[in-house]
């Protein structure tokens, strides 16, 4: 069984970078204080290292 991450926007993602946005929208986070379950996948935490002042992560 994969590992899961719990995925939480807590800083908004207006001014913010484009690319940074994107990592945002490709994590499939919707809106701020909203969870999401993500896979603990290579690609997932290349964006979630990215972002990761935006983002609470803690693994499931």
């Amino acid at each position: 069984m994969s590992k899961q991450l719990q995925v939480t926007l807590i800083k908004s993602i207006h001014g913010r970078l484009k690319a940074h946005q994107a990592c945002v929208r490709g994590l499939g986070i919707r809106r701020i204080h909203n969870p999401v379950m993500v896979i603990d996948t290579p690609e997932n935490r290349g964006m979630i290292n990215k972002i990761e002042y935006m983002l609470k992560v803690e693994e499931v």
